[in-house]
């Protein structure tokens, strides 16, 4: 899979760096997935999640370093394009003010 925005990943990486062991490993297996829907991704990353926000889209919910951090993505599984969305902290996330940005 294409990742846009990939920078933001290594942004992520350097305000939080007990994240960026995760983020440089999830960065290189999507790079080699050809995931095709949700259960794919699940076949990879058991805990993620599809997510409604406001404007009616889902976006796709990784838990990073347990339950520490969240990072947002929206996945086009036809075009095989990941975009990078979001990188919160657990509270940040857990206000769910986030989902009215997207």
């Amino acid at each position: 899979m294409r990742i846009i925005k990939e920078a933001f990943l290594k942004d992520a990486s350097v305000l939080y760096p007990k994240a960026a062991r995760f983020l440089a490993a999830w960065r290189a297996i999507v790079r080699l997935a050809a995931w095709r829907s949700l259960p794919d991704v699940r076949k990879t990353y058991g805990s993620a999640d599809a997510v409604t926000v406001k404007s009616k889209r889902t976006v796709t919910v990784f838990n990073v370093c347990g339950n520490d951090y969240r990072l947002i993505v929206a996945i086009h599984y036809k075009t095989q394009i990941v975009y990078m969305l979001r990188f919160l902290t657990h509270s940040e996330y857990s206000k769910d003010k986030w989902k009215d940005e997207l």
